[in-house]
Formats: C-alpha cells, structure tokens, sequence
C-alpha cells in the first residue's frame, strides 16, 4: 500500500532535503531539457548524439548500466548497418578478460575480512599509536581506515566496517555525531585508492593499463591524504577541545600489534606476490579472498561456518551487478571505437593546443562533475576509454592518469546526490544526508587539495611502481 511518500532510490526526498516539483514546473524543466539535447544532437553530429542520448536516458532514472546498453543499441539499430550478431558477440567477448575475475574475488575479500573481526583489531591497534593526541578516537579511525583499506579495495566496505564499530564509540566518547561522521566518510574513500581497488582493476581492464602498477601506485598518494585528514581532524580536534585518550604503554601496542598481524599480513601477500612474480594482480585476488576467509573462519573465529554462505551470496551479488555494468559499458566502448569518438575527441582537444596543465584540469573539472549523476564503476567505464588516448599523446603517463581519475571518484564518494559514503554513515549515524553533506566539508576541502597534488606532482604515483621494476 502506498504511503504516499516520493522517494529517490530506497531514500524519502524528505530525507534528502529535497521538495517535490509541481507537475508544470516538472513538465517545463523536461521540455527544456530535452529541446537543448535535440539541439546539441543536430548540431555536433554523432558525437553528441551519442552522448544526448545517453544524458536523456540517465535523466529518465534509468540505471547508468542500463542507460549504457539501450544507447548502443538504439543508434547502432537506427544510424548504422552494424548486425545484430556483432553485437550480441561483444556482449560475451567484452567481459571473457582474465583480470575482470579480480573483481568478484577482492569483492568476496573484502565481505569476510568486514564480517570476520579483522576491522575491530585494526581499530584498537591504531588507537594505541595515537589515542593520545587531540581526537585521538577520529585519528584512530582514520589510520583504521588506511590499514583496512590496504587489504580491502572498496570504500563502501571500509566505511560500513571501521564506521559500525568507532561511531558510537565516538559519540560515548564524547564527540559530536557528525564530526565522527565527517572522519569516517572521508578517510572511508581510502578504499579505493590504497593497494586494491576495485576501480583501479576497472579502469585497467579500459585502457589496457597494468593492474600489479596501478595497486603499488596508490601507496604513496594513499598515504600522504592519510596524513592531510589527520592533521585536520587533529586541528578541529584541539580547536574544538575533543577528548584524548591516556597513551599505550609499549606492551599494550605489541599486544595490539600481535592481535591485527593477521590481517595486516594480506598487504605482505598482494605487494610480495606480484614484486616477487609469483602471481598476477588477479591471482592475488584470489589468495585475498581464501587468507581472508581462513583468518576469519580459523584465526579469529569471528564468522562461523555458518555464516559464510551468507557473505558468498552477497558477494556473488555485487559481483554480478558491477559484471552488468562492465558489460554494458564494454558495448558502449565498442560503439565509440565504432564511431571513431575517442581520436575524434582527442583531435579536438590537441586542436585547442591544450597543454597538460590545461587539460588536466579539465578532466578533473569533467569527473568531478559527472561525480554528482554517477558512481564510480559507471564514470570510469564511460570517460576512460575517452580521455586515456589524449592523456596519451599529451605524454601522461597511464598509471599516473589512473590515480588521478581513482583521487577523482574519491571526491564523488563523499559528496550528495549519489556519494555512496554519504548513505552507508546515514544509516550508521542516523543523520540525514543533508546534514552529513556539511558534516564533510572540512575534510572535503582537504581532499580536493590533495587531488591538486596528485595531478601535478606524477612522481607520487609513479616512483614506487618504477623502483619496483612494474613500470619504466
């Protein structure tokens, strides 16, 4: 029975902060859109059909993935003679790519290492190093968030995990709700840009980018914005008069230590496998997920056996919704090399006689955008395969390209309408997103100089992947 409440996705728009239209003003906004994408399609030509196709549809509410799939085969349908069979043997052939299996196995991981009491030791054992300073529980949280996030690969699951356990114990602590909020949400996008990351075994598998330099890339850049959030977390701290904890002796460290090195060992397995050449990227997602699930079922005895069933189907079912995507998004890819968009593109952007500075910019302006409309999967899968070919011949090197669009989706994971960061802490907090959206901006802000940094400082990204040998 309908309660008679709008709702956005599974949120009220009450929730949001948002009001409803009136149905005039509804009708007017989409006469207007639409007659400014039918004017842009007449005058750009296949390129901006495309892409005003693909705009109108995501407009509709359609699902990005779906959105992607309806837009290849509507213009190839009706502007081009490519058979249907060409088509349907994309459908298979884009997702047959050995590195796509990374994804389902760091996604398994990353389920048992959050249900398997791997995030509650990393807590502790960051709260003896610095509980002692002002806001010593937030930086805490922060350096939980950096270590989980060096064996997870997903900022969701970093933030559901370190985020479940330190907010009350934040707020017990005495701090404000939604300063705890804004720590978590923002060191929470860690997920994805320390060592695994499933974005970063995405835009791989778009630009053809080797995955083993794209996880060692992310180290440094991952822990210089560890250091930026905490020095702002610690300035707002003692600003504010936050409490601090009474310090760790050095035996309660060691002990703390012993207890996490458990997990903390899977960073040691993904880095020394691949250096060492033992496995691939993808081989080591798969040793992830089997240590995960013996350190979480044996070692720690969090998960019972019991429980694991539950953490596969889960896991099979994010898999299968981010494999939907890929899919789609390898046809859309294929419906652009069809049209020669990408060289197309990068013809008129090296026709503007942009430099790297210049379009660098550009291409953080352009994600950070489509950061408000998109998650992260979904915007590398379109603007990758894009933007690579110019970065390409404006001499940007792929691996440091890559960690700029990873600091990029960092951003979009920590802002509304569709920062998902933002929707796992509301219903941890209880907040609305409203409220957390400002909740965040002191570390926002700290972000968005960090990805200034990355962008133009390339040896952050490329100097351990090079020293590694993974890389020339």
């Amino acid at each position: 029975m309908s309660t008679g409440t709008t709702t956005v996705g599974e949120a009220p728009l009450e929730h949001l902060g948002y009001a409803p239209w009136s149905k005039k003003k509804a009708a007017i906004w989409l006469l207007s859109i639409v007659a400014v994408l039918v004017g842009i399609s007449i005058w750009g030509g296949n390129v901006a059909i495309v892409f005003c196709l693909l705009i109108a549809l995501m407009l509709t509410g359609i699902p990005v993935s779906i959105a992607l799939g309806l837009t290849v085969l509507m213009f190839l349908f009706l502007l081009t003679h490519v058979p249907v069979e060409a088509v349907a043997l994309k459908l298979f052939t884009g997702i047959e790519k050995f590195e796509i299996m990374a994804i389902p196995f760091f996604i398994l991981a990353g389920g048992f290492l959050t249900r398997g009491g791997v995030a509650k030791r990393m807590i502790t054992f960051a709260t003896t190093l610095v509980g002692h300073f002002h806001g010593g529980l937030a930086l805490a949280g922060i350096i939980a968030c950096a270590m989980f996030a060096l064996v997870c690969g997903s900022s969701v699951a970093t933030v559901a995990a370190i985020g479940s356990i330190l907010l009350p114990a934040m707020v017990k602590q005495g701090y404000p709700m939604k300063f705890g909020a804004g720590v978590i949400i923002t060191a929470g996008s860690l997920g994805i840009l320390m060592l695994p990351s499933i974005p970063k075994v995405i835009y791989a598998i778009s630009t053809n980018t080797s995955i083993g330099a794209l996880f060692v890339a992310g180290l440094f850049p991952g822990l210089l914005l560890t250091f930026m959030l905490c020095t702002t977390t610690w300035y707002l701290a003692k600003k504010n008069g936050y409490p601090r904890l009474q310090r760790a002796t050095l035996r309660e460290i060691f002990a703390a230590f012993r207890d996490s090195i458990w997990g903390l060992l899977l960073v040691v397995i993904i880095i020394g496998g691949i250096y060492s050449g033992l496995f691939t990227a993808t081989e080591a997602a798969a040793m992830s997920a089997v240590y995960s699930f013996f350190i979480a079922v044996f070692v720690y005895k969090d998960l019972p056996l019991s429980g694991v069933p539950k953490v596969l189907l889960t896991s099979a079912a994010l898999s299968a919704m981010l494999l939907y995507i890929i899919t789609n998004a390898t046809l859309f890819s294929f419906l652009m090399a069809h049209e020669n968009i990408p060289q197309q593109m990068a013809d008129w952007m090296l026709g503007q006689h942009l430099g790297k500075v210049e379009f660098l910019a550009i291409v953080n302006v352009l994600l950070l955008l489509a950061g408000n409309v998109m998650e992260p999967s979904s915007i590398i899968l379109v603007f990758a395969p894009i933007l690579h070919p110019t970065a390409i011949r404006l001499g940007i090197d792929s691996v440091h390209f890559g960690i700029l669009i990873d600091a990029n989706m960092e951003v979009g994971l920590c802002h509304p309408p569709v920062g998902l960061n933002l929707y796992v802490a509301s219903g941890i907090s209880k907040m609305k997103i409203t409220e957390l959206a400002v909740a965040v901006l002191p570390w926002l802000a700290t972000m968005l100089v960090f990805l200034v940094i990355v962008t133009y400082w390339p040896d952050l990204s490329l100097w351990l992947p090079r020293a590694m040998g993974m890389m020339k």
